[in-house]
């Protein structure tokens, strides 16, 4: 029989004290759980230390949910709910928002389990906010293709659909290939086409700008490894 419910629990988007960006009732509600899935244990772990659970991380069960995790092991977590609540916390930001979880969450519907998701930072939202770019249109496509070719004809698509929908077009990344990605999106868009990028964001070391892709190509950055967010609009 189910007893429990599953709560979706926003983490900060970098290594900084969490009540900066979580809101108290969040940080309380973290207290009453004893049974976590999380995308990566050692990361939630040091989040929960730091959110006021310091001392007592030994008490709690976690649970790994990532890319890797099969079918069979998802339906398998249906199990914790007949103990009681389960909290539900991503590597970064917003738990089945561009992130494994939302397979748990789909399980969790499909039970009659009830979803309870929580406030907390949203990089694409908090992205869009601040790019100055449309807010009433927009979509996400996520992840473009790795191989160079295909990313390249990804972006002159994405950049047609925005031009005809004038819908703002929200990506990411593996950071490893950020400058791949800027370096691709400056080069084939047009020269009126504006780019925000968006690293960084709500660190100390936040780096926020929309250029046109002919502005940027007169000073383009390095990003590097940091976490970040582009945004293009035509």
């Amino acid at each position: 029989m189910t007893s429990g419910k599953l709560y979706l629990i926003p983490s900060p988007l970098g290594e900084y004290d969490p009540a900066l960006v979580i809101p108290g009732p969040v940080l309380e509600r973290l207290k009453t759980l004893q049974t976590f899935v999380v995308e990566e244990v050692r990361t939630a772990r040091r989040y929960l230390s730091a959110a006021g659970l310091k001392g007592h991380i030994g008490e709690l069960e976690f649970h790994t949910l990532n890319e890797h995790t099969t079918q069979a092991e998802v339906e398998a977590l249906g199990a914790l709910f007949s103990r009681g609540d389960v909290g539900l916390i991503s590597e970064a930001g917003l738990p089945a928002v561009a992130d494994p979880g939302a397979q748990l969450v789909a399980l969790c519907h499909r039970r009659g389990i009830e979803v309870i998701p929580l406030v907390g930072p949203s990089s694409l939202m908090l992205a869009l906010m601040a790019s100055g770019l449309d807010g009433q249109r927009f979509a996400f496509r996520g992840y473009l293709p790795a191989k160079t070719d295909e990313r390249r004809s990804a972006i002159r698509l994405l950049e047609k659909d925005s031009a005809i929908r004038h819908e703002t077009q929200i990506l990411i990344e593996t950071p490893y290939r950020n400058d791949a990605l800027l370096g691709d999106l400056v080069s084939i868009c047009r020269g009126t086409t504006r780019i925000t990028v968006a690293a960084d964001i709500t660190l100390p070391s936040a780096f926020i700008r929309t250029r046109t892709a002919a502005e940027w190509k007169q000073n383009l950055p390095v990003i590097g490894k940091r976490p970040c967010v582009f945004l293009v609009l035509a």
